[in-house]
């Protein structure tokens, strides 16, 4: 049987890094790993920034969003089929900062990957930096990925003062309360003392299990989040970090939890993911020129205007 690691957090948490890292432990220890990324949008730009892993000789198969659950749902079986049928010894999991994990072990129960797969690890990254405001189905979500994970990891917490910490802990407690799942995640909770996980660490977050959970089901579909992507804006890196700013400060555009993406300039690839506290930019070795917007209830038509009315939605 393959294990199957579910790597889930709300948008921005910092998934995307913790899978790179995980991807070379598992490297490291000589087990050749798959992955599976699941993107809100119809365009995975996570894709793309796993490619230094697929030289290392990862197998890396992907599903876009855009389509209702029951059709995600046959997509997703048929990639995990297939990372089975590759020959993985272990199959990673990122889906979008949206999925609900039922879904995860949803599918497998379903013929014929209950004989292929058995669940791993979940793994739960939640941004330090959270919110403290959340809308309903905003929390639930935080909710729901927390409540299976047999390991909850608090990301960028070097960001932050302890009390920041302190209190997105707390807040995570209340979203697991208000759904009536165990709220006691001491044991479970783990906050990396440096960006980069060590070994030994890393080896108790991979054999870390999943917890049984019962919660309240309070929503079957994530209808509520937008995903917007704009191609060949001819925008400078300047000029959309400006712009990255406005849609985090400014709630006339909405609720924006990410932006994401890669701009040429100079002849060179600048990858950027940005969420609410933190905007990173770095150089990539390549690229397409596109920026994704998601978040809760956005105000499209000003998004469009923002970005010149390029907008391939």
């Amino acid at each position: 049987m393959i294990k199957a690691d579910l790597i889930t957090g709300f948008l921005g948490s910092g998934k995307t890094t913790f899978l790179k890292q995980y991807a070379n432990f598992l490297l490291s220890r000589d087990i050749s790993p798959g992955i599976l990324i699941n993107d809100h949008g119809a365009v995975n730009v996570d894709v793309m920034l796993m490619q230094e892993l697929e030289k290392k000789g990862c197998i890396i198969e992907s599903v876009a969003g855009a389509c209702d659950r029951d059709c995600h749902m046959r997509r997703f079986k048929t990639k995990l089929i297939a990372l089975a049928m590759y020959g993985c010894d272990r199959v990673i999991i990122e889906p979008s900062g949206l999925f609900d994990t039922d879904e995860f072990f949803d599918s497998l129960r379903e013929e014929p990957l209950e004989r292929m797969y058995e669940a791993g690890s979940v793994i739960t990254i939640a941004d330090a930096g959270l919110p403290q405001q959340l809308s309903p189905l905003s929390e639930y979500l935080l909710a729901s990925q927390c409540a299976n994970a047999g390991r909850i990891i608090l990301s960028k917490a070097q960001l932050y003062p302890s009390a920041k910490s302190e209190n997105t802990v707390s807040r995570i407690k209340l979203a697991l309360e208000k759904t009536g799942a165990d709220s006691n995640i001491d044991s479970r909770l783990y906050i990396p003392p440096d960006i980069i996980i060590d070994n030994a660490d890393m080896e108790k977050i991979m054999n870390c299990g999943w917890r049984k959970s019962d919660f309240v089901k309070k929503y079957r579909d994530t209808a509520g989040f937008d995903s917007l992507y704009f191609m060949n804006t001819g925008l400078s890196t300047n000029e959309i970090l400006q712009k990255t700013d406005i849609l985090f400060t400014n709630r006339d555009f909405g609720s924006v939890f990410r932006v994401k993406g890669f701009i040429p300039e100079d002849n060179k690839w600048y990858e950027l993911n940005a969420a609410q506290n933190t905007t990173e930019i770095k150089e990539a070795a390549s690229g397409q020129e596109i920026v994704i917007v998601i978040g809760e209830q956005l105000n499209k038509e000003k998004i469009k205007n923002l970005f010149g009315g390029n907008n391939n939605a």
